[in-house]
């Protein structure tokens, strides 16, 4: 572009930044001027050479720019300030559905309208007011020495050996408690809530709370008794630091409460009435000041320091109060580990001593930047011109998605459901859903934090490996649910789930896809190529050879479609296409490696069967499945058949003819209040793959419990699931298919109606 406006401005001419065709005449009103240049100069051979040189250099730079040109001023750039903002939570009351969050993908801390975390109890059955990072997680004492081993049963799937599975078993009651034990430890840990010294709720009034996207703080005004408060919270980018400026009339006091670990399946995690079941010590200086808590075996630090005249006492077992002389504080709170059990935090550094603490202002630059950043680079959409209503709601969802998975899923570890809120499966994360988490990060060129969390994988690979040994297959086989230490958790669903397996292969290749130089390319493929053999192995494995009608066929398992049972499933469909899309990925691999395609694979691959369908034409949830459609049990839950060809490419296992039967037959009829919210971007993307991008936009926003999304942009599921990050996931991942289209999609913007002005930059097909 700077060669088109220098050469515009060489000419006279002024550029609209409209096609190419003026670029090109440009260049032929240019090579004119230089003819000139020429007869004027004409006796002087050596300048003629000279210029001839320069015009040879400037042609080749021009030309060189056409392509840029022609892709640039198609359209303006899009004002990301602008669009983001727009979006920004307003919050007006007190409701405990709308609190926000400020943090840095790895922790996270989220707060009531007050800015802060004042009144948790009101919150804890709404979106819980958490204090979360990616090393905070507990045990309790393990005083009956429970084995996973405990948990192991033998499943005869009469494939001639043993398969060892982790079960729920439910006799004799210490396997029976064993398995609970097991299930519950380790749980993700609450920190510690920090809120001002007020203590009830209803004398709360004139609220205005803002959340900035654009640079991650929180700005909350309200009255209280009459007093007006002013609160700015931040969330430092490096640390697990949050800061806040407050500013009062009134009194201001700053409490720390921390709660016992409730091991709970699904909450806030924290237990009020055992506070002798923990301890917390207080040592303090001038302005600053360590708090240490133990739980049990548990030990993690609060470093605080703050600006102004406040003094720091402890006012109970478990309780903390700083507390201002004057009419403003402005304080930080860092949170650290003293374990570095699960690599991913460092053990270095830490003491009682206290360390220097980056203040409110520090804070606040850092997290501005890191927003910055965050939202400039890598892909972005703009709806604004969009003449349909429905995509200001449409666009305020992938705004606020992507916020939350830049404060809560950016870490080094896979995410759980709920992300840093609160816990859901005792805060454990579930590997079936980092499709959902993090295949979005490849999509939107954010390959960076893709790579960060798919790391992990590495560490699991022992745990893996032994999975499969013990069941009898070569290989890795990928957990379900588990922790940072990669222990397998009972389960007797779970442990029957095999569409987690092609996962890795799957994220890999788009980690590969979205590198920006050979470099980077030869640098995944050496970090990953053994994780993704391995993977491939246990696939190629697992598919068994039925002689009688010479296929592969996959059996023996539970699909993502969970409401079918191990014992009875055949060739369920979406599994099936994403097995011969990994392993084709794998392949793929091998040979960017240097390396010879995997035999077993290539077999596998050529023989696997296709899809199963009825006599209507319309795709079976499994092949062994023929009441798919007149029995309620099957049409609830995921239509994870349509994940077939939405979620994978085409391929010659399927028809499209008949997936279209099936998408329209399951739009109309299936039980949908029985869904989730990964279920309606999963849908989407079927549609657009179909060509049916009125149908994708439909699927985005229908009216649905499960796709519903708060003012602070989570995906409400039901009353135990009010915060569902895969919902979230899915959605970024809908949208940047249907902007980007897919390999080998000739359409542009193809998930989109033709009639919507949709402008997009930055994002990358999907395979």
């Amino acid at each position: 572009m700077d060669v088109l406006n220098f050469g515009c401005k060489v000419m006279g001419k002024k550029h609209n930044g409209t096609t190419i065709f003026d670029f090109i005449a440009l260049f032929f009103d240019y090579s004119l001027v230089f003819s000139l240049f020429v007869s004027i100069f004409a006796q002087n051979q050596t300048n003629i050479i000279s210029m001839k040189k320069q015009f040879t250099k400037t042609l080749a730079t021009l030309l060189l720019g056409i392509t840029v040109v022609g892709n640039a001023v198609a359209s303006e750039k899009i004002d990301r300030r602008k669009v983001v903002t727009r979006h920004n939570p307003h919050v007006t009351h007190l409701d405990s559905l709308s609190s926000l969050t400020v943090g840095n993908g790895r922790f996270a801390f989220t707060v009531d309208a007050t800015g802060l975390q004042t009144f948790p109890q009101e919150y804890s059955l709404g979106v819980p007011l958490g204090t979360m990072s990616e090393w905070g997680w507990h045990s309790f004492p393990n005083t009956n020495g429970y084995e996973s081993k405990v948990a192991l049963s033998n499943h005869d799937f009469h494939r001639g050996h043993p398969e060892y599975y982790s079960l729920q078993i439910k006799q004799p009651e210490r396997t029976r408690k064993a398995f609970d034990y097991l299930r519950a430890n380790p749980h993700r840990l609450h920190l510690g809530t920090i809120g001002l010294d007020l203590s009830d709720a209803s004398k709360m009034n004139d609220i205005d709370q803002h959340l900035d996207l654009w640079t991650g703080k929180i700005d909350s005004k309200f009255t209280y008794d009459k007093q007006t408060y002013h609160i700015e919270t931040v969330c430092d980018p490096g640390l697990d630091c949050i800061a806040t400026n407050i500013t009062s009339d009134g009194n201001i006091g700053v409490v720390f409460c921390f709660a016992y670990p409730t091991g709970g399946h699904c909450d806030d995690a924290c237990r009020w009435d055992t506070d002798k079941l923990h301890n917390t010590t207080l040592k303090s200086e001038k302005n600053s000041a360590v708090i240490t808590r133990t739980i049990d075996n548990t030990l993690y630090y609060i470093y605080v320091s703050w600006k102004g005249n406040a003094e720091i006492i402890q006012t109970g077992r478990n309780k903390i109060l700083l507390k201002s002389k004057g009419k403003n504080l402005s304080f930080s709170a860092l949170f650290q580990s003293n374990s570095d059990k699960f690599g991913i935090s460092e053990k270095s550094g830490i003491t009682t001593k206290i360390p220097q603490i980056p203040d409110y202002t520090l804070c606040a630059k850092a997290s501005s930047e890191r927003w910055y950043s965050y939202w400039t680079e890598g892909g972005f959409i703009d709806l604004g011109n969009v003449k349909d209503k429905r995509a200001v709601e449409l666009e305020r969802r992938i705004i606020l998605s992507q916020y939350l998975m830049g404060a809560q899923e950016a870490g080094n570890i896979p995410p759980q459901e709920t992300g840093l809120t609160y816990n859901s499966w005792f805060g454990k994360f579930h590997l079936e859903m980092t499709w959902w988490h993090l295949v979005h990060y490849g999509l939107w060129n954010k390959s960076e934090l893709l790579d960060r969390q798919i790391s992990w994988y590495a560490s699991a690979e022992g745990k893996a490996r032994e999975i499969a040994r013990r069941q009898g297959f070569k290989g890795v086989r990928w957990m379900k649910m588990t922790d940072p230490s990669a222990e397998e958790a009972p389960s007797n669903v779970g442990s029957f789930l095999i569409w987690q397996q092609p996962h890795l292969i799957y994220l890999a290749e788009l980690t590969y896809r979205a590198a920006k130089s050979d470099e980077e390319r030869t640098k995944v493929l050496e970090k990953y190529g053994k994780l993704v053999d391995e993977t491939a192995l246990f696939m190629c494995d697992f598919a068994e050879y039925d002689s009688a009608n010479d296929r592969y066929i996959l059996r023996g398992c539970i699909p993502a479609q969970e409401t079918l049972k191990a014992d009875s499933t055949v060739n369920p469909p979406f599994e099936l296409s994403y097995w011969l899309t990994a392993l084709d990925m794998a392949q793929k691999w091998r040979i960017r490696r240097g390396l010879t395609p995997m035999k077993d694979a290539q077999m596998v691959m050529d023989k696997l069967s296709p899809l199963a369908f009825n006599a209507d034409s319309m795709y079976l949830a499994a092949e062994s499945a023929t009441d798919t459609y007149s029995n309620i049990r099957m049409t609830s839950d995921h239509p994870a058949l349509l994940g077939a060809l939405g979620m994978m490419p085409d391929n010659k296992l399927l028809d499209k003819t008949i997936m279209s039967n099936t998408l329209r037959w399951i739009w109309g009829n299936w039980n949908w209040d029985k869904t989730w919210g990964w279920d309606y971007p999963m849908t989407a993307m079927t549609c657009a793959r179909l060509g049916e991008a009125d149908m994708a936009i439909d699927a985005l926003l229908m009216p649905k419990r499960t796709n519903t999304y708060l003012i602070n942009g989570h995906n409400y599921q039901d009353q135990r699931l009010r915060v569902y990050m895969p919902g979230n996931g899915g959605l970024l991942t809908a949208v940047a298919m249907m902007c980007a289209g897919w390999d080998g999609c000739e359409t542009s913007t193809p998930g989109f109606p033709k009639d919507w002005d949709v402008r997009w930059e930055g994002l990358l097909p999907m395979p």
